[in-house]
Parts: structure tokens; C-alpha cells; sequence
């Protein structure tokens, strides 16, 4: 197996001045964090995920048994914080049921600043401003927790996470780099 390098960004917002959240569009409803619903996170994580760059990076997002048991750490850290893990779900008119198609995490870290774990938004709802409602109402979880500032980090690949991580207002503030152990890399970028 070759060793490889994948360069990721550790982004930073002040929460002081956040764009207003917009509302979903109607068949789009949040869901609050509950651990009845953490399968649910970890499915939506996985569908995100699974055929991304950082499946490669994380091997655990491309796996279901994987993402179970990252959603299930998250949710245990001393910091874990509700107000900032939601879902989004989406009403299938044909089943009349809701399916959960966005998920986030936040934890408060060290320095006692919010902390995005993962936004996924699973293929076929990306690109209708899910993910920037989404990590709005994370980032306000944050504020009303009294943090007055969050980051994230993401894979240099994710140029459409970047930019909208960058069109809310992060900024980068370091670069890491990630060694993986793997053979062949997977590069798709799709935000």
C-alpha cells in the first residue's frame, strides 16, 4: 500500500455576523438531534460520503457499519452539542414518508469554540442551497450556546464546499495535510 497526502483546510468563522438563515423550500423540514434518529445520521453520512474524496481520507465514510459508529463516537464526545446536529429530511410524495437527505454534527472543542464534524448532503439534492441552510443552523446552535467562533475542516479537492464554505463567510486559516495508507485514489469533487 502507498502512503498518500491529501491537503486539507481548517476553516474559521466569527459567529458575531452570520448571514440569516434562509427557510427551506416547502417538503423540507428539520429534524432535531435525538439518539433515536443517530442510524438515520449515519445513513444520510454514508450516502453523502461514500463515493467522495473523503471516503478515501476517512475510510470509515465510505462504509455504513462505518459511518454508524463515527455518528455514534460524535454523539458520545464530552462536547457534543444538539443544538448544532440536525437533519434535513425530504417528504416522498409517492411513499408519503420523510427521508432524511442532509445531515451536520458540531461539537465544542478544546478552546470551547463550535466545531462542524460533517455536512453531507446526499447526490440528488446538492445544489439547492440545503447545505448552506444546514450549516447555518448548526452555526447557530453554536451562537446560542455563547460561541463566538467555529471551524471545520475540508479536503483541498471539495472546491464546491470551499466556496461555500468561503460564501458564508469562513475563511481559511491553516492547511494539514492527512496521510492515508491506500492504493488507488478516488478524486471526485463533488461538494
Amino acid at each position: 500500500m502507498a502512503l498518500t497526502y491529501f491537503k486539507r483546510f481548517r476553516m474559521e468563522i466569527s459567529l458575531a455576523d452570520l448571514p440569516e438563515e434562509p427557510p427551506l423550500s416547502p417538503g423540507f423540514r428539520f429534524q432535531p438531534w435525538t439518539a433515536e434518529i443517530l442510524k438515520r445520521h449515519a445513513e444520510v453520512k454514508y450516502q453523502s460520503f461514500r463515493f467522495e474524496v473523503d471516503a478515501n481520507v476517512f475510510p470509515c465514510l465510505g462504509d455504513s457499519e462505518g459511518c454508524f459508529r463515527l455518528m455514534r463516537e460524535i454523539s458520545m464526545r464530552d462536547g457534543f452539542l444538539p443544538a448544532a446536529t440536525w437533519l434535513i429530511e425530504h417528504e416522498d410524495p409517492e411513499l408519503g414518508d420523510w427521508r432524511p437527505i442532509a445531515t451536520v454534527q458540531g461539537v465544542r472543542d478544546r478552546e470551547g469554540n463550535g466545531s462542524i464534524q460533517n455536512l453531507g448532503v446526499v447526490p440528488g439534492f446538492r445544489g439547492l442551497g440545503i447545505g448552506a441552510i444546514l450549516l447555518l443552523r448548526a452555526l447557530n446552535g453554536f451562537r446560542e450556546h455563547d460561541m463566538t467562533r467555529a471551524s471545520l475542516e475540508v479536503t483541498s479537492q471539495n472546491i464546491g464546499a470551499i466556496r461555500l464554505y468561503e460564501r458564508l463567510g469562513f475563511r481559511i486559516a491553516s492547511t494539514v495535510y492527512k496521510a492515508v495508507e491506500m492504493g488507488a485514489v478516488q478524486t471526485s469533487t463533488h461538494a
